[in-house]
């Protein structure tokens, strides 16, 4: 298992298109991919929109990934890239 830590940069935050994005992303690796807000522990699976979006993380928000499976670092730096890049909003 693989494991990082992201701020979300982006002035929207993790919001519904942010959020799809992310989930059309994660959906093509076979890797279990978690978020985990590191202030109050709420966990989403990456693959689930709606899982995603219960996160409500706003701008300033720190998330750890969890990446576990067969394809594992292409998947960690996909996510770590796509946080970085602000979901391409900035």
């Amino acid at each position: 298992m693989l494991e990082a830590q992201v701020k979300v940069i982006n002035p929207l935050g993790l919001h519904a298109r942010a959020a799809a994005q992310l989930v059309r992303l994660v959906g093509k690796f076979k890797s279990s991919i978690k978020l985990k807000r590191t202030d109050n522990q709420v966990v989403a699976e990456a693959k689930s929109i709606l899982s995603v979006l219960t996160l409500a993380a706003a701008q300033g928000t720190k998330l750890k990934i969890e990446v576990e499976g067969a394809d594992e670092q292409k998947a960690l730096r996909a996510v770590e890239e796509i946080f970085s890049k602000g979901f391409g909003e900035i």
